[in-house]
């Protein structure tokens, strides 16, 4: 049965939560440097601020209980659902101070976009954003597709009880190790190796294409830390389109694939144990996903005269394929082709790849392999048992990571959250025929919010109305944190609405 907030509670969640605010300061760091090393003076009076700003909060919620005692599941719910509006809300200071966006809604939009890995951007005049600025904007992607947890544990801020807590509560139920903490810092390793490589050969590719030695290392890591978080910012408004490179284009193709795989399979990569790799659940459903969802989306393509040749189909189609499906939401083509040159086929292919997104336990977003795997082998399941006799006990297995029975639990809990996700995708698609836009665009914007697929049908622009923006901001948020964190937030905040029920415990 759910219990009640206490004001023990609230003093437990204040305090984990001030930890965490405090620990963004040592984010917020990094565009200060990049300032400082830029000469970009007002942008770095800006990031000043703001650690002063996350400071004095981190401090004044840390406080509130010296002694936080244990953290368990349900207050570790909270701590993260809270975690990312409080953070969001301080991280958007700078970037509105910086005179690009034209509300404090704006700057809270991509704040949000950026740390859900959504990608969706309302900013202005981006191709003369300050460097310090744009630095902010991809430390959000990197902090948010690792997990702002997962990320804090790595430097080990909590201790192991409630740093497991704190885990699953940021949906992450599978550990490359038994220690939460060893976990976090094998992902951390995983990710910043795959980025440094990544920013070597993007940074070469781009002093080829012209750049300053300077510029060319600033985008490659930028283009690095987007790919692989699968978050979909880039440093130039035209997005990928402005580098004119099919080599960029493969490099960051394949590091949109590196980040939709589950980081317990990169361990296993990483152990050499390549037949776990391919016997995986996620893996092969994947593959066949990718496979059928291609196929239609080339058959779609081929109606259109701007994309009926094999090169082009190749190029755009393919990269449009792998960004949506890994829910990063780069675009080698225009929001004009997405709309108008694309057919309705290819457009609605689009938005199925987004709504079921890549593994779990990886950077991507959406309904999730692993669930869209165990609702299949629920329905062989269901199947068997129609066909079986009356006395035979029909018994259904799966491989990920280990063989697995397919429980009710598991098969309830798949089917719980692709509902929510459905539904979410269908409120929001109701809410912005409601604003006025013409369905097929509303249904398209919708699942690229709520599953934080990124790629945009030009909804999201500088200027919507406000009420649409902010449910777009709910959705990414919800969809970032799989409904379960949300919904038990949510709840704790209900039942304590009641003052009667908001008592003493010591």
């Amino acid at each position: 049965m759910w219990q009640r907030f206490t004001l023990y509670d609230i003093r437990v969640i204040g305090h984990y939560l001030g930890v965490l605010v405090l620990f963004s300061s040592l984010a917020l760091l990094v565009p200060f440097v990049t300032a400082l090393a830029c000469a970009e003076w007002v942008p770095a009076s800006h990031y000043l601020l703001t650690i002063g700003v996350s400071l004095v909060v981190g401090s004044a919620l840390r406080f509130l209980r010296i002694e936080p005692g244990r953290l368990n599941r349900q207050q570790a719910l909270v701590v993260t659902g809270l975690a990312w509006i409080v953070l969001a809300l301080v991280a958007a200071v700078p970037l509105h101070l910086s005179g690009h966006y034209g509300t404090y809604l704006d700057a809270l939009f991509d704040v949000v976009s950026g740390i859900t890995t959504t990608g969706v951007s309302l900013i202005t005049d981006l191709d003369h954003l300050s460097n310090a600025d744009n630095m902010w904007r991809f430390m959000m992607h990197l902090l948010g597709g690792l997990g702002l947890i997962v990320v804090a544990l790595s430097f080990g801020l909590f201790g192991k009880r409630a740093g497991a807590s704190l885990y699953m509560s940021e949906g992450r139920s599978e550990h490359v190790v038994p220690n939460v903490v060893q976990t976090a810092q094998f992902i951390g390793k995983i990710a910043i190796g795959v980025i440094l490589v990544a920013t070597g050969i993007l940074a070469l590719l781009c002093l080829f294409a012209g750049m300053e030695p300077v510029r060319a290392t600033l985008h490659g890591l930028w283009l690095a830390i987007s790919g692989f978080s699968t978050g979909g910012f880039a440093p130039m408004s035209q997005s990928v389109m402005y580098y004119h490179s099919f080599p960029i284009e493969l490099v960051l193709m394949l590091l949109m694939l590196l980040g939709s795989i589950n980081f317990v399979l990169h361990s296993e990569v990483w152990k050499g144990r390549l037949e776990v790799f391919f016997r995986d659940l996620e893996i092969r459903t994947m593959f066949l996903w990718l496979a059928v969802m291609t196929c239609v989306f080339a058959a779609s393509l081929s109606a259109s005269g701007e994309f009926s040749d094999l090169p082009a189909m190749l190029r755009r189609g393919l990269f449009t394929v792998i960004s949506a499906f890994s829910t990063t939401g780069f675009q080698n083509i225009t929001t004009n082709q997405l709309t108008t040159a694309l057919s309705s086929g290819a457009f609605l292919v689009v938005a199925v790849l987004m709504a079921v997104g890549g593994s779990g336990g990886s950077t991507s977003g959406g309904v999730k392999f692993s669930r869209m795997g165990v609702i299949m082998k629920s329905i062989v399941a269901t199947i068997k048992e129609a066909l079986a006799p009356d006395s035979a006990r029909v018994v259904v297995d799966y491989y990920h990571v280990g063989r697995r029975i397919l429980s009710p639990e598991v098969v309830k809990e798949a089917m719980t959250v692709f509902v929510l996700y459905v539904a979410t995708y269908a409120v929001g698609a109701l809410v912005g025929i409601a604003h006025g836009y013409e369905a097929t665009q509303a249904i398209f914007e919708s699942v690229s919010m709520a599953s934080n697929g990124g790629v945009t049908s030009g909804i999201s622009v500088s200027g919507m109305p406000a009420t649409l923006e902010a449910f777009y901001i709910f959705q990414m948020w919800a969809g970032r944190l799989e409904f379960v964190t949300l919904l038990a937030l949510l709840v704790e905040v209900v039942v304590s609405l009641d003052p009667r029920r908001l008592v003493h415990r010591s």
